[in-house]
């Protein structure tokens, strides 16, 4: 069994700054493109920032030069470092990542995997 575990949410003023973790645990073998998704109070689910095995990152408009998606592929980790919040970013914020994992002896992929979600509120 895999999964990811999110931490780092919480309560912040505007302005100020929060540092997401997702790890992912299991007997993973390799860990593919890894993203952040978030889901605002009352609307949808919506992608924020995705990070492949290499390093490439792709954001949406409204977090562009504000937030920063990085990884570190030997602990299967995505980081989430969000600067210059905005009450618009209050919101669950969830992990996504393609996993590829072993167990009893053969491999599997797993392209979503999901963490639980924790909770970013950015207000005064």
């Amino acid at each position: 069994q895999v999964q990811l575990v999110e931490s780092g949410g919480g309560l912040v003023q505007p302005g100020g700054s929060l540092r997401l973790s997702c790890a992912a645990s299991g007997r993973i073998l390799s860990s593919n493109t890894m993203g952040w998704y978030r889901q605002p109070p009352g609307k949808e689910r919506e992608l924020v920032a995705v990070i492949t095995s290499g390093g490439s990152t792709s954001y949406a408009d409204s977090v562009k030069g504000r937030f920063t998606i990085s990884r570190d592929n030997a602990k299967h980790t995505a980081y989430l470092q969000m600067n210059s919040l905005k009450p618009e970013d209050t919101a669950v914020y969830y992990c996504n990542a393609d996993l590829i994992y072993s167990r009893g002896g053969a491999y599997f992929r797993n392209p979503e995997v999901w963490g639980q979600g924790t909770l970013v509120t950015v207000s005064s």
